[in-house]
């Protein structure tokens, strides 16, 4: 078993990283609380990547992953190359399936065709591409999920940063799918739901520990299959009055039972 760290997902308070100064602020309050590490996604794009280096470097966090539009990956890889060195960062994410991809199990191949060759190009440069999930990729087509076409088919530099909030949504157990990437995930996002699935649409996102997911076992999968950093994503905690308030309860609850910071 291997020890993994916690980080936050900026994401989850883009509102209050628009600038320079409120990106700083927030990496500040976040390291007061408890986290070193940061997944940068959601920030404002107008902030120059350096002056991002040099406010990572002032707070004492590091990004240890990115998301980034596939735009990002097909027409400016030089740019987000270069963007991930200036940061130190190792992990380059791509935040979601574009559309055209989803229709048939065909398409799905097509997409992991593809990401393969991202990801191949990704690690000639020191970088690995990790591929997010949402509860679309779950659906059954001709009685095949999408995941499992992405499962067969995505290649050795393709990784998958499974949020365990989507794979529930979509009607898989987040405790098995960990297991089941067993040494194809380095980043895994946390993410927590309260109630259950209602007429195919997911229910609340919330604080980690106070919904129903199984943490112990998930933070034991992770131990167990190579997971070396998970972050924490909750996209509606900028629609409650203290955003950076939810990510507090939930690197205090993960503390709770052993998770490192």
């Amino acid at each position: 078993m291997k020890d993994f760290v916690v980080g936050a997902q900026i994401y989850s308070v883009r509102t209050l990283a628009q600038s320079a100064q409120g990106l700083k602020d927030t990496l500040i309050k976040l390291k007061a609380m408890g986290y070193n590490t940061c997944q940068l996604s959601g920030q404002s794009r107008e902030i120059p990547d350096e002056v991002v280096r040099d406010i990572l470097q002032e707070t004492g966090m590091k990004c240890v992953v990115t998301h980034n539009s596939i735009d990002d990956f097909d027409n400016a890889l030089d740019e987000l190359i270069k963007r991930h060195k200036t940061w130190d960062c190792a992990y380059a994410g791509l935040g979601a399936m574009p559309a055209q991809y989803r229709e048939s199990l065909d398409t799905f191949k097509e997409f992991a065709l593809h990401a393969n060759e991202i990801a191949e190009k990704l690690y000639d440069n020191g970088i690995n591409f990790v591929y997010h999930n949402h509860a679309f990729e779950f659906q059954k087509i001709n009685g095949v999920t999408g995941m499992d076409v992405l499962f067969d088919n995505f290649g050795p530099h393709t990784q998958f940063e499974l949020d365990s909030f989507w794979v529930q949504a979509g009607g898989a157990n987040p405790v098995e799918w960990f297991y089941k990437v067993n040494g194809r995930m380095e980043v895994a996002h946390f993410k927590d739901m309260m109630g259950a699935k209602d007429g195919g649409v997911p229910c609340t996102m919330v604080p980690i520990g106070s919904g129903n997911l199984d943490w112990p076992a998930l933070k034991r999968a992770c131990e167990e299959t190579g997971v070396k950093y998970a972050e924490i994503e909750q996209d509606n905690a900028v629609e409650k009055e203290h955003p950076l308030g939810e990510l507090c309860s939930s690197i205090n609850y993960l503390k709770s039972i052993g998770c490192i910071f």
